[in-house]
């Protein structure tokens, strides 16, 4: 019966979420100066989620320095999968920027279901002590889910995806939670996993996806633009951070 209100948990938490993201779907009209903002915004939830929530989870769990060498480790694997998926396209401006916009949107599903399936063994390890600091947790974990996945959505607008697909990758990466949840469960606890450099994995994959390609984006922007822009970069830095903070998660 607990495990099946896990699950019920879970569902429902990642309809929340995925209701927060879809909020960038209500601007339809004005969809390229939304995503203009919010891919910034998206940028800044991702370098909160490495510093404010996975690393220092990580830190708690294992030891930083041998830590800090698995997210360079992160690092350098996404800008490695980059650069292998270039080399499977004729080098022509138009299939370069078609599979630079692939090859992101990739990293960034892949960093998501990392992400999800992380949050699937900290609810799962809830569970496991009481299915009320389960249920607890799994609202926790949605709230500060929101600003991420809103910043998600973004990002995978403006690298080419139509509104469909990007809620089918949401809904997709999701269900990583419940298979991460069941399997922590059922385990009976979290031992057998490496968290802590699993943690430190998706850290690296956040800080690449920001620091390689939003980021410049940005600097090649107008002044008047990349200025805005900026300022939305830290906005989205200091209400993830912020939530993540209060949330405790």
């Amino acid at each position: 019966m607990d495990l099946l209100i896990m699950i019920a948990a879970i569902i429902a938490g990642s309809a929340i979420s995925l209701a927060g993201g879809s909020l960038i779907f209500t601007t339809k009209k004005r969809r390229e100066r939304a995503i203009l903002i919010a891919m910034p915004f998206g940028a800044g939830a991702l370098l909160a989620a490495a510093f404010f929530d996975l690393l220092p989870e990580a830190f708690e769990l294992g030891e930083p320095r041998t830590l800090l060498l698995w997210t360079l480790v992160g690092f350098i694997a996404f800008f490695l999968l980059e650069r292998l998926a270039g080399w499977f396209h004729h080098h022509h401006e138009h299939d370069v920027t078609h599979s630079k916009n692939a090859s992101q949107r990739g990293l960034i599903v892949f960093g998501d279901l990392m992400h999800n399936a992380i949050d699937g063994v900290a609810i799962g390890a809830a569970f496991l002590v009481n299915p009320p600091l389960g249920v607890i947790t799994t609202i926790a974990v949605s709230a500060h889910e929101i600003p991420k996945e809103l910043g998600t959505f973004a990002l995978l607008l403006s690298r080419g995806w139509r509104d469909r697909t990007v809620l089918l990758a949401n809904v997709a990466t999701a269900v990583a939670t419940i298979i991460a949840a069941v399997a922590v469960y059922l385990l009976g606890s979290d031992e057998h996993l490496p968290v802590d450099v699993l943690l430190s994995l998706t850290a690296g994959f956040f800080l690449y996806v920001a620091a390689s390609d939003i980021i410049p984006d940005i600097h090649e922007q107008p002044r008047r633009t990349g200025t805005l822009q900026a300022l939305t970069l830290v906005v989205g830095i200091i209400l993830v951070g912020i939530v993540i903070t209060l949330l405790g998660v």
